[in-house]
């Protein structure tokens, strides 16, 4: 039998693969997804806090910046086009403690640049929004909401399939091998051939780039979240979503409360090093990939910089008493007898040789491969757009936004 052929094969079934997939799709052009696991979804997609994100937080200009602020739209059009579950309640940024004020300020500089609508607060009219909140001051940011991004892949892989995609499940790619004319994409279960390929590999991007040899500058670190419900007792102290002021420093926002669309609220995530790709918890260990990680020179730089705040995450994932804690800084009436386990996701984070942190998407193209290599947290909130801006960089063209795509 002759090897399948395909304009692009794309490799990963998360919201970001499926998204540009579709987009592909859409622009007239052949397509399979491979997905080594049995289901969409099944990481960072899966097991996010299900926050659509405003695009506050991201330096003007960004990828980030331009990309969510869009998706943030897109997003909640395409939920109600599919009568997918979601909501737009808004969300207050709080600052507890003086030093944070001038960063609170940043944010509403940020928020006023990337065209996000976001109103300053004194504690008192922190609380009119949220009663329980404890607030020297605060930002409310009306377009933040929260949906189920698992049911939102699921319905962008359905569509695809009906479009005329292939999508390809438990298969996974071992390997991409360049010709002159094309890609073959080696699976598991056999070759495909293509065009071009774009590698939306979530925490193997790496890998799957440096087993053809190809140095892209970075390495992929998985950093767990762990997350907390908080018992129905405590969860009348939450209307809508609560977070803090954010470290500038850090890649992560800290630990907020969300109430989700099924109305169970959960606070989270910390932020440890994971000890396996996929570590979900402390005892998921892979030596082979563990070893990877603690010998890359940039997480020894990484640790140089931040150890005092990696031994105090360690400390909130060890101790119910260390994460109430953290809460109470904006909702004092949390207790650690308030909090129940509730899952945890991993992050892929790109970290170069250096130590420093990448805090924008990161797309590499190699000839006629490209790599997705730092996809996080607004990913799933832009994957609209960042499905277009893809398409876009295959074709050489200027991205631009479709308004009617969420809908279609």
């Amino acid at each position: 039998m002759s090897t399948p052929r395909y304009d692009v094969v794309v490799v990963g079934a998360g919201i970001v693969g499926l998204a540009t997939a579709r987009e592909l799709r859409r622009s007239g052009r052949s397509v399979a997804v491979v997905e080594a696991e049995e289901d969409v979804a099944a990481h960072q997609t899966g097991h996010n806090s299900n926050v659509i994100h405003s695009g506050l937080y991201y330096r003007p200009g960004t990828h980030k910046a331009r990309l969510a602020v869009a998706g943030r739209d897109e997003t909640v059009a395409f939920c109600r086009a599919h009568d997918l579950p979601h909501r737009v309640g808004g969300k207050l940024v709080v600052a507890t403690e003086p030093e944070e004020l001038p960063r609170l300020a940043e944010l509403a500089r940020r928020g006023v640049a990337n065209g996000v609508e976001c109103h300053e607060l004194d504690g008192a009219g922190a609380r009119r929004h949220e009663p329980s909140v404890r607030a020297l001051a605060a930002l409310h940011v009306p377009g933040t909401g929260v949906c189920d991004f698992r049911l939102i892949a699921e319905k962008l892989a359905e569509l695809l399939v009906e479009q005329g995609g292939l999508l390809l499940l438990g298969r996974r790619v071992t390997r991409l091998v360049r010709r002159r004319s094309d890609v073959v994409v080696r699976t598991d279960a056999g070759d495909l051939l293509a065009g071009k390929v774009v590698a939306c590999a979530g925490l193997h991007g790496d890998e799957l780039a440096r087993r053809r040899g190809a140095d892209l500058g970075v390495r992929l670190l998985p950093f767990r979240g762990e997350y907390a419900g908080l018992r129905d007792s405590a969860a009348n102290l939450v209307r809508e979503l609560i977070y803090p002021v954010p470290d500038p420093g850090l890649p992560f926002l800290g630990v907020h409360a969300t109430r989700g669309v099924d109305d169970h609220v959960h606070v989270g995530p910390n932020a440890v090093l994971a000890l396996a790709r996929e570590g979900y918890d402390w005892h998921t260990v892979v030596p082979r990939e563990l070893a990877e990680a603690l010998l890359y020179p940039g997480l020894h730089r990484l640790a140089v910089k931040y150890w005092r705040y990696g031994l105090d995450e360690v400390r909130g994932s060890l101790s119910q008493q260390v994460m109430a804690a953290r809460i109470r800084r904006m909702l004092p009436d949390v207790r650690a007898e308030d909090l129940t386990p509730a899952g945890a996701g991993v992050r892929a984070q790109a970290v170069r040789p250096d130590g420093s942190l990448v805090d924008d998407f990161l797309f590499v193209e190699e000839g006629p491969i490209l790599h997705v290599l730092n996809a996080p947290s607004p990913a799933a909130t832009a994957a609209l757009p960042i499905g277009r801006d893809i398409v876009a960089r295959l074709t050489g063209e200027r991205p631009a936004p479709i308004p009617e795509a969420a809908s279609q």
